[in-house]
């Protein structure tokens, strides 16, 4: 076995870590002032208000390659899904087979979409819904800061329904977007019991190999629409 006592490629990694150690701590100093200095805007300015939100929601979502249609009204967001799926249907995705989760709400809209698909089922079976090419959801709240959507399976079964098929169409409410996790996590508490299962999505599926070579859908969908209605509450 080699000695590592004195071993001079260790000495130099071991050398290096202490190095950036040090350099480390005048930047962590830094960072604390910081998140610690007085904020810019006083607590007395109010909340964000909703538009804000919104926006910022879109522009975090299509920063990492999700797709954000902002709508007023539910007759918007029967067009948006219309536009979305005769699209799709166009492309390799297919869209040809539509699943959705158990929210009547979801059932009623995609109802209301006037468009010929071969296949429509409610929540399919984890052994099905490999089959299908798009998945539609709501989901319980958005975060502006990262463009993130949570999903509590608590409150609507679309777990396998977000994370399976190719594609996954959220619909969600303006007035369900928060600014932060630390906002999403307070509502996600409102009833004292979090959900055993919460799903957190930012964007398409994504991962990269030890080259750093993004890939994009390996592991769930490879396209992300969110459809933001101003009108829909919680």
């Amino acid at each position: 076995m080699e000695n590592l006592s004195n071993n001079p490629a260790r000495d130099a990694i071991f050398a290096s870590i202490r190095s950036h150690l040090a350099a480390s701590a005048l930047h962590d100093a830094i960072e604390s002032e910081l998140h610690h200095a007085t904020p810019a805007v006083p607590p007395s300015a109010g909340p964000i208000v909703i538009d804000s939100l919104v926006d910022l929601f879109k522009e975090s979502l299509e920063a990492v390659d999700g797709h954000c249609v902002v709508v007023q009204n539910e007759a918007e967001v029967v067009d948006a899904l219309t536009t979305i799926l005769t699209e799709l249907q166009r492309t390799h995705l297919r869209a040809r087979r539509i699943a959705i989760s158990d929210d009547p709400e979801v059932e009623r809209l995609v109802n209301l979409v006037d468009l010929e698909v071969d296949e429509f089922a409610i929540t399919p079976s984890s052994s099905e819904v490999f089959s299908f090419d798009v998945g539609i959801s709501r989901v319980q709240a958005g975060i502006a800061e990262t463009g993130t959507l949570v999903l509590d399976s608590s409150k609507e079964r679309h777990r396998l329904v977000s994370l399976v098929p190719p594609v996954h169409i959220a619909i969600l409410g303006a007035s369900q977007i928060v600014g932060t996790l630390g906002e999403a996590l307070v509502i996600l508490r409102r009833d004292e019991q979090v959900s055993p299962i919460v799903t957190l999505v930012t964007g398409p599926s994504r991962t990269a190999d030890i080259e750093l070579t993004l890939a994009i859908g390996v592991h769930g969908p490879q396209e992300l629409f969110v459809i933001v209605n101003r009108e829909m509450k919680e």
